[in-house]
């Protein structure tokens, strides 16, 4: 890109697109500081690092090693990832953890926000920090189970799906039915050196891989390998041996859900409303297009809706000789990530932070570090040429995250030639409503019922006027506002944040190999304001 892009920062909660909560998180009321153990700012790093260290085995981080290796085998490895897996081997080596799910194509563009803040803190702690190792670190989540969450992307207001019956691991699903999807995105994306470099991943990903794990690594690492992002696939037989104590526990003691029913109902305490609920045993058993949950009655542990059962001693015996069988739930993921990870901070969405701070309790009770808890980078990206358009058409960045009323409204107001906004009199009405209480208080009291009566109605009949005037001025301004609603749709789709609806093809067919660079130098992860960026 010719020159620096444009940056503007709004504050997380001037947005209305994020809730009270997180943006109590952000501010870090009192309330909320039972719920984390740090808050992620680049001084309270330090502590962390040293009682996380004190609970990584040197066998845990050999296992963590040598199974990344296995899983880069058939990977074109940069070699800063080749040496970050390899630094993982070493006690003063770290990880910044984000995860995923195994979105078809990357998904929303979040996908990349996510990874470039992971990316970024990493950055920024080996600068701060220099006598330790930090790895950028993408979980893949593999064991989900939601294939209708994950199987298309948006481009340019169109869906496109992939269709398959499979159940089970959606990291096991085979990429049957995908060659399909590459017809289709292949007259989408149309000719073009950045079109072509699309089709390239799309093709070499997922037609040239044999399970979506698979095909989700090949293009996690092809858009990030060489910034040194490490990716795993835990769903893994040794790593999993590594979480079989507290797999155990979970299985006799409930552990879970105990502790966060516990937390639960503090947080409902604050109207905090609740994003996962723990069931009893929070492991399901895979096996073969199986994912289902494992349940217990009377001393029988079984699988729900199968003929597949165990007693107490042999459900143990089980765990032990096939680990790999047993997957953790929403619940129990990010205690199995903490103790396989030698890892500091978790990088994750609104939501996401919502149920992590769930979980501290069940962390404490299995004698497990709790990670800190950073909202992932948000940002809302313009072309030069949208930029230009709401520049002539005055459209401030503030405008944009209006509702589509408030925005239109505002719009009317600001291009009319009429003032239209009745603020004024409604506040000069009521004034003179005031004068006439006093008059009706030293009259007669009974009148006050009437003066109220009377200032509704005037008032309601005002607003009504306002409402009717900007209703006219909409309509004879309609090209004007067209043009101002047709910008704000772009940015906004469907009227959600671009970033929770758009493909990165979309950005990248405009800006090609210059996309993720500019977003690695413009997002930053401890600043904790929404970026808008202008890329030129």
């Amino acid at each position: 890109m010719n020159s620096r892009p444009t940056t503007n920062y709004i504050p997380f909660k001037e947005t209305n697109y994020f809730s009270d909560f997180i943006c109590d998180y952000l501010a870090e009321k009192e309330e909320l500081k039972e719920f984390y153990h740090r808050f992620p700012k680049l001084e309270n790093f330090e502590a962390q690092i040293k009682e996380k260290g004190l609970s990584v085995r040197a066998q845990s981080r050999t296992i963590l090693a040598e199974t990344l290796k296995q899983q880069y085998k058939n990977i074109a490895t940069s070699e800063l990832t080749a040496e970050h897996i390899e630094r993982l081997n070493l006690e003063n080596t770290f990880t910044i953890t984000t995860g995923h799910q195994l979105n078809l194509f990357t998904g929303p563009l979040y996908f990349l926000y996510k990874i470039i803040s992971t990316i970024n803190l990493a950055k920024q702690l080996q600068i701060a920090y220099p006598e330790y190792n930090f790895v950028p670190m993408y979980w893949m989540a593999s064991e989900d189970h939601d294939f209708e969450e994950i199987n298309y992307f948006n481009f340019k207001g169109k869906k496109i799906q992939w269709n398959s019956e499979q159940t089970g691991a959606v990291g096991h699903f085979n990429t049957e039915g995908l060659d399909e999807v590459f017809d289709v995105i292949s007259l989408e994306f149309g000719g073009g050196k950045n079109a072509e470099q699309l089709k390239t991943w799309f093709k070499e990903g997922y037609l040239k891989h044999h399970n979506l794990a698979d095909a989700t690594l090949y293009l996690a690492n092809a858009l990030f390998g060489e910034h040194g992002l490490v990716i795993i696939d835990a769903d893994d037989r040794e790593l999993k041996r590594l979480f079989i104590p507290q797999m155990k526990q979970e299985m006799l003691e409930q552990t879970a859900f105990k502790t966060v029913s516990e937390t639960n109902k503090k947080l409902e305490d604050l109207e905090l409303k609740i994003q996962v609920n723990p069931r009893e045993i929070n492991l399901f058993y895979i096996k073969d297009g199986l994912r289902e949950r494992i349940v217990e009655s009377d001393g029988v542990y079984s699988v729900l809706d199968t003929d597949i059962s165990w007693s107490k001693s042999e459900l143990l015996d089980h765990l032990d000789e096939f680990p790999e069988r047993f997957s953790p739930n929403v619940i129990m993921r990010p205690l199995y990530q903490e103790v396989i990870l030698p890892n500091l901070c978790y990088i994750g969405g609104g939501g996401e932070m919502i149920y992590w701070l769930q979980l501290k309790s069940n962390f404490e009770a299995q004698n497990v570090t709790f990670p800190m808890l950073l909202l992932r980078n948000s940002a809302l990206i313009k072309t030069t040429k949208q930029a230009e358009k709401l520049q002539k058409l005055h459209i401030s960045d503030n405008d944009l995250f209006l509702d589509r009323h408030s925005f239109i409204n505002k719009k009317v107001r600001k291009i009319s030639n009429i003032d239209i906004d009745f603020s004024e009199q409604i506040q000069h009405l009521e004034t003179q409503f005031k004068g006439l209480y006093d008059l009706a208080e030293q009259t007669d009291k009974s009148f006050v019922g009437a003066v109220k009566a009377q200032e509704v109605k005037q008032l309601k009949g005002l607003k009504h006027l306002e409402k009717r005037l900007l209703t006219a001025q909409k309509r004879k301004l309609a090209d004007q506002i067209s043009r101002c609603t047709e910008l704000q749709e772009q940015l906004f789709p469907n009227q959600s944040l671009q970033e929770r609806n758009t493909n990165f093809s979309e950005l990248y067919l405009e800006f090609g190999e210059d996309l993720i660079p500019e977003l690695l130098k413009a997002l930053e992860p401890l600043k904790g304001e929404f970026l808008i960026l202008n890329l030129k």
